[in-house]
């Protein structure tokens, strides 16, 4: 540049929405806020969409959705301060499901610190116990260094929450363009051994009773197809666990379903019996009694993108570090290639067809204990009955809620990903109506439903305006048993009464509240009203709420599971 050339310059926040997009950013979901409007103001002018919420909790959990259901990077965008610690347990949530997501807040710039002064607090120290990575940006020439910087961290090795605060002296600071570093680094790489492949097959061929749980690991690695023909090739059953609910469809002959031990069927009794448990991005945790379901004698595969997570609650046998899709399909050309799989099926025929009786067995026999008539819907024949009614491969149920939450996950029947989205180990209520609303977004075509229970409904209740204002019609059907079921029944079985006044709901009419925010309402009272229900409420064109009254005196699979593994 000669002297009579000037240098181009721009204020810091001119520099983010190039980055964004080059980060292939699609949503930004958030609220206003004076700290951010910088950065909405970079994105005004772009393909990419804000979507603007009433609480950061929901905006949080809408972008955690958009993540889970994409395998794309979530971004939630707030304002300093409370803003931010509104975003905590969101965050958490996606800390313990591995949600790749980018949390941007504001941030005080140096002038500002230590004055007492509106929203002044030091954001980094709360966040970092629960983040992949906690980065803040203090000069205006690094913001897409720090852009990308946490997006190839919530992406790359196994997916998780970032942090990145922008201040606003960065966001307010010239910078000359020219001085401004612009990279842009993904790894597509997919790390594997071969040699742990014929470890695997090897220990594979040395079993009788052997097992696949895939888990979410699988889902992120989109390797749903890689683990179906391994199990087409060798005849090992699967079990699907948390995000790799579907990655396999339940209705394939080999797949049976859902890998918790409480639901009808042989997720059970195959643990306790298999000789062999391949772990495919499964982490061993409470939704496994921490290992303490498998057979002891069973020998242990544990497949995953983050070796420090192999071996957590369970001694391991084989630890394999590495992608699952890469890894499995390693296996599938090395068991096709030395043309073993004839023999491993007519070696595993008897243990499927085991499983086979044991899981039409188990599933008829819970249906046998749910009444269809009584005062109140059993809760177990409403989620039977949704789970009929949800049966297009495409359709979404976000689960929310205590013992709401964990009926609907029991009965869902997953033909491929995101046929389900719940809370997972954090356990948080309130996912549910942001869950819907980020898929509808993104599938518009798609039939979303919102299965909650009544205490959940409070907790981000007015996203329904949202919804309405977006013009979604999502269906959000409410488990209404009029009050906080889960701990209400853990009560009753530890001391055989509840402590009064801590867990009665009253009973407010959410359907009609629904309907003065623009939406629809619809009241059930009776079983045979439910199916007629869905279909209006699917038919309609606006967000309806369907009010269930069900049996407050049913103790549900989530309380008697917790009790029994309270102790491990």
């Amino acid at each position: 540049m000669n002297d009579t050339q000037q240098a181009v310059k721009v204020e810091g926040w001119q520099l983010i929405s190039d980055a964004l997009i080059k980060a292939g950013v699609e949503y930004v979901f958030g609220l206003p806020g004076e700290s951010i409007s910088p950065v909405q103001r970079a994105i005004e002018e772009t393909p990419i969409k804000i979507i603007t919420t009433r609480h950061e909790q929901a905006a949080t959990f809408m972008a955690e959705a958009y993540a889970k259901i994409t395998r794309k990077t979530g971004v939630v965008l707030v304002t300093v301060g409370p803003g931010f610690t509104n975003t905590i347990s969101a965050m958490v949530t996606a800390q313990l499901y591995n949600t790749p997501l980018v949390l941007i807040a504001g941030g005080q710039g140096p002038n500002a610190y230590d004055k007492l002064g509106l929203q002044d607090m030091r954001q980094e120290p709360i966040i970092e116990s629960i983040v992949k990575q906690s980065f803040i940006c203090r000069t205006a020439q690094r913001i897409p260094e720090y852009i990308d910087m946490a997006f190839r961290c919530a992406s790359q090795g196994r997916p998780g929450p970032v942090f990145l605060e922008l201040p606003i002296n960065a966001l307010d600071a010239e910078v000359a363009v020219e001085t401004v570093p612009v990279p842009c680094t993904r790894s597509k790489s997919r790390p594997f051994d071969k040699a742990d492949a014929k470890a695997i097959i090897e220990m594979i061929a040395d079993s009788t009773k052997p097992v696949i749980v895939a888990g979410s690991g699988a889902h992120y690695s989109d390797a749903g197809q890689e683990i179906t023909q391994l199990a087409e090739l060798t005849g090992i059953p699967v079990f699907t666990a948390k995000a790799g609910r579907g990655v396999v469809s339940d209705t394939h002959p080999l797949c049976f379903g859902n890998g918790l031990g409480i639901v009808p069927g042989c997720a059970m009794p195959a643990a306790m019996e298999a000789d062999l448990v391949l772990l495919l991005g499964t982490r061993v945790c409470l939704f496994m009694a921490n290992g303490k379901l498998y057979n002891p004698a069973a020998k242990i595969i544990q497949v995953d993108i983050e070796p420090e997570e192999i071996g957590r609650n369970k001694q391991i046998d084989l630890p394999v570090f590495g992608d699952v899709k890469a890894l499995v399909a390693e296996c599938v050309a090395q068991i096709t290639e030395d043309k073993k799989n004839e023999a491993l099926k007519a070696k595993f025929s008897e243990w499927v067809a085991h499983l086979d009786t044991l899981h039409e067995s188990g599933k008829a026999v819970n249906l046998e204990t749910i009444p269809k008539e009584g005062k109140f819907i059993h809760p177990g024949f409403l989620a039977n009955t949704v789970n009929e009614f949800m049966n297009r491969e495409d359709d979404v149920v976000a689960a929310d809620g205590g013992e709401a939450q964990i009926w609907i996950s029991v009965a869902r029947t997953c033909l491929r990903p995101s046929n389900i989205l719940d809370p997972g180990l954090f356990g948080c209520l309130g996912t549910g109506i942001p869950y819907a609303i980020a898929a509808k977004i993104i599938n518009p075509d798609r039939r979303v439903m919102v299965y909650i229970g009544d205490g959940s409904m409070g907790f981000n209740f007015m996203e329904i305006e949202t919804s309405i204002r977006m013009g979604l019609p999502i269906v959000i059907l409410i488990d209404n048993n009029r009050k906080w079921g889960m701990t209400s029944n853990s009560m009753q079985m530890r001391f055989k009464h509840y402590v009064p006044g801590t867990v009665e709901l009253g009973n407010p009419p959410y359907h009609e509240l629904v309907e003065r925010l623009g939406g629809k309402g619809i009241l059930v009272e009776k079983p045979d009203q439910i199916v007629p229900a869905l279909e209006e409420a699917f038919n309609a064109s606006v967000t309806t709420c369907i009010n269930v009254m069900t049996d407050p005196d049913i103790i549900g699979p989530g309380t008697l599971a917790f009790e029994l593994l309270k102790d491990l």
